[in-house]
């Protein structure tokens, strides 16, 4: 079959494509999402085309020319500390757990690493990193580059900086599962960031991510996958984090070259625990929990939140807890204690207030 050049194809063209089950090329994918970003896509259309690519799994092509789309649409941050980096799931994994990349952008704070947290409010889930932010009192239209500047971290909440993205809103809220859009997030930081530890639902979605931040010049990345399980009060399927339930599928990208492996608890001195023991709720039961671990609670949330911090220490460059090529259980429990000192001494919390009192954002005199 013959496809016209995407210029020439109206988005009806292109549903009508993936409707057949035919892939897109990147440059077909980059127009389809510009037409849905512009406006100029109706939802019941921008549905359709969403679950045609879900259905028969979306290629990395596809979501090189989403992301491309929305990269060349959004209002960036300018002037990020070197070495910035972004933690964030994909959220759509089903299990309602805990905001656990929001807590480990607190921790890497309080380390001094520079993070620019990018999130939204819930589309697949009970409570997105916006949603916990507002119950904990964090404003969300902080001065970014002060705050990365003064407090080591920034909350980027998606509608401020991909305002076109409201088109898609209603139809991705419609359809309530994951789709395209929820991949697309991580991989569209304002920051620019090219240090990422991203989470996915499901591990056929690892190498994906790996390939279009490959691509698009990403330095250190992580993509992890906690692999699909069926908990007593979960559907089964992947988690979008690095998770004390079982084995984690992760896919690296360092130095140019891609990596595998998996990663399990114990590697990191950590006991199992079920998801059930990180179930959340709706924003406020989350912020509550969540200002109880940085005041130091113990418990599976916070070694939940220290293992992944752990991991994304290395990706900031700040820890080598890889030898080999594998976890190195030494060098991980090694990291993972040094981001428990900043929950134990009071230091994430210091975070926490400062961005609810705005000092995070005050300009440090010159």
């Amino acid at each position: 079959m013959t496809v016209p050049a995407p210029s020439a194809l109206t988005f009806q063209d292109i549903l009508n494509l993936a409707a057949r089950g035919h892939t897109l090329d990147a440059a077909t994918a980059e127009a389809a999402f510009g037409l849905i970003i512009d406006g100029k896509a109706d939802d019941i259309r921008i549905a359709g085309l969403l679950m045609a690519l879900r259905a028969r799994g979306e290629t990395p092509d596809e979501l090189l020319g989403a992301v491309r789309a929305v990269r060349s649409r959004m209002l960036p941050v300018d002037n990020a500390p070197e070495g910035t980096i972004d933690v964030c799931g994909t959220g759509g994994d089903g299990h309602g757990t805990l905001n656990i990349s929001t807590s480990v952008a607190f921790v890497l704070a309080a380390l001094g690493i520079p993070v620019a947290k990018h999130g939204n409010r819930a589309v697949s889930s009970r409570s997105g990193a916006s949603d916990v932010l507002e119950a904990l009192g964090v404003p969300l239209s902080t001065d970014a580059a002060s705050s990365l500047k003064n407090a080591h971290i920034a909350f980027l909440a998606a509608p401020a900086h991909h305002p076109a993205m409201r088109h898609a809103a209603n139809a991705r809220k419609t359809l309530g599962v994951r789709t395209l859009f929820n991949l697309i997030g991580p991989l569209c930081n304002p920051a620019r960031v090219t240090r990422q530890m991203t989470g996915v639902a499901d591990p056929a979605l690892l190498d994906p991510i790996i390939t279009v931040l490959h691509a698009l010049g990403s330095e250190c990345v992580w993509a992890a996958c906690g692999l699909p399980h069926t908990d007593v009060t979960g559907p089964t399927t992947g988690i979008d984090e690095i998770t004390l339930a079982g084995p984690t599928e992760i896919r690296t990208l360092e130095h140019g070259r891609m990596a595998s492996f998996e990663l399990t608890p114990d590697m990191a001195g950590m006991k199992a625990a079920p998801l059930s023991a990180i179930a959340g709720g709706g924003p406020e039961e989350n912020a509550a929990e969540l200002e109880a671990l940085l005041r130091g609670s113990h418990g599976p949330y916070r070694d939940t939140v220290l293992l992944n911090a752990a991991c994304a220490l290395h990706v900031a460059g700040a820890a080598d807890v890889l030898r080999n090529g594998q976890p190195d259980p030494a060098a991980l429990r090694q990291a993972a204690a040094r981001a428990g000192t900043v929950l134990d001494n009071g230091q994430a919390l210091n975070v926490l207030n400062a961005l609810r009192t705005g000092a995070a954002s005050a300009r440090t005199p010159e």
